[in-house]
């Protein structure tokens, strides 16, 4: 009989797979949804870490004071920026154009331009920027959008090239090399000598399709690192991560071969489009930072406002939800929102939603953590839009707090397998000790334990 079920089951199933009118209207239940939507931007600190820190080489917002670089064209935008107010660095495409918007820092041991950092050698660096894409963005990537290089003479020969290009709609890396494999010399004779660069590879490309339709709307972290290898040695380095999760590396690679000479001592943030743009349209940066160090995310207040890109779908926006969690797979969500309705933006605190989980209790997110957001988006109709994915990476302002104390049941200043004995003891013994409900459920069960197991892990392992 149990076969006989399923089997009919089935069979019933295939038939209506089969049956126009039945697939007509799943087509039109989905029609029906709201597009998925993104976390646009969020709420940033007015001064941001990176303005002030010494060791940064630069930093620009777009907000204030126009920056000294070399070499500077494009529009700065103020309807369009990261966040509420401030500008942005706009990128124009008109049909059939390349595109219109450069900046160039020279810095540490170039040999041209307004060199900032002078007379030091990076042969290590970050650069980061937020990127978006105008809503509905079609046509694929624009070729360029920044590179890391090393120019030896006033010529602009170039000792090495760390590209960021598009790859159909991802993003990729393409490093060249000016110095043959294992010289100390550099072979190039002008900018961009294609004849004399040595290629050393441009796959994988990215996952994330950061120049398709539907991740255009919103701004996308993009951060590259570069490190150059030591004489005699194959150890180069080239990275890249795109809403903080690294997507593209090449490694092992003998990009300057013994050439000692330079650094890498300049960034250069590019529109150009090969194939030019199939319509008018513009894509946006922002929060642009070049650092001897890891940059990663911007940094928030504790309670920062989300911004919610603006309503796709059909009839007009009725509702949105967010949640935020401590982890990019959403396993710890930490902060849920009520339904919100006539804004597309909503502060992250007690009044608009509730903390829960490993922050039940709290009034605002942890300081100085990295939280990952995720929206849906509801039509007047009634109809919800799927979950997006967890995206916009942000970190919150302050030191971070000491997660594993949480981890220290017993109260001896480590976090070790007696206090997973400890644990469950509290939970035998003494339930109603707060304590005992470890992952903030409301209960006190074994889904504790292996709460507090996995942490540990985490704790000892990254």
């Amino acid at each position: 009989m149990d076969k006989f079920t399923v089997r009919g089951f089935s069979a019933l199933s295939a038939l209506l797979c089969l049956n126009p009118a039945f697939r007509a209207g799943i087509a039109v239940a989905q029609e029906s949804k709201p597009e998925i939507p993104r976390i646009e931007s969020v709420e940033i600190l007015e001064i941001q870490p990176h303005e002030s820190d010494t060791a940064i080489i630069w930093f620009d917002d777009f907000d204030g004071p126009v920056k000294n670089y070399t070499e500077s064209s494009g529009d700065l935008d103020s309807e369009t920026k990261f966040g509420p107010s401030g500008k942005s660095m706009k990128c124009f495409y008109a049909k059939g154009s390349r595109g219109e918007g450069n900046r160039k820092v020279f810095f540490g041991d170039s040999p041209y331009g307004n060199v900032v950092k002078p007379g030091r050698k990076f042969d290590e660096i970050y650069w980061r920027i937020y990127v978006k894409h105008q809503a509905g963005w079609t046509g694929g990537g624009p070729a360029k959008m920044s590179r890391a290089t090393s120019i030896v003479s006033s010529a602009w020969n170039q000792a090495m090239i760390a590209h960021v290009w598009s790859s159909g709609e991802s993003l990729t890396l393409d490093p060249a090399s000016g110095v043959p494999a294992g010289s100390d010399k550099v072979i190039t004779t002008k900018y961009n000598d294609f004849d004399n660069l040595r290629w050393l590879g441009n796959k994988p490309v990215s996952e994330m399709k950061i120049s398709s339709t539907e991740e255009s709307g919103w701004w996308v972290c993009v951060e590259a690192r570069a490190r150059l290898d030591s004489p005699g040695k194959n150890d180069g380095e080239n990275q890249l991560w795109i809403d903080g999760r690294l997507e593209c590396e090449r490694t092992a690679m003998d990009w300057i071969g013994d050439y000692t000479g330079h650094g890498i001592n300049a960034v250069f943030l590019e529109a150009y489009w090969n194939d030019g743009s199939p319509v008018d349209q513009s894509r946006w940066y922002d929060n642009f930072v070049i650092s001897p160090q890891r940059i990663g995310p911007v940094v928030t207040p504790v309670n920062p406002a989300l911004y919610k890109t603006e309503y796709r779908g059909p009839d007009t926006q009725g509702a949105w939800q967010a949640e935020i969690a401590s982890d990019r797979q959403g396993e710890h969500v930490v902060w849920r929102s009520a339904p919100v309705t006539g804004a597309d933006s909503v502060r992250v605190d007690e009044a608009s939603g509730a903390f829960v989980g490993r922050l039940a209790g709290r009034l605002s997110l942890a300081e100085g953590t990295k939280y990952y957001t995720r929206v849906r988006q509801q039509s007047s109709a009634g109809a919800w839009s799927d979950w997006s994915r967890w995206h916009q990476e942000f970190l919150t302002e302050g030191e971070a707090e000491q997660a594993w104390k949480k981890g220290d049941i017993n109260g001896d200043s480590t976090v070790s397998i007696t206090d997973v004995i400890s644990l469950l003891l509290i939970q035998r013994n003494n339930p109603e000790d707060e304590r005992a409900d470890y992952n903030g459920d409301g209960e006190a069960s074994f889904a504790d334990v292996i709460g507090l197991l996995k942490d540990m892990i985490d704790w000892i392992y990254g």
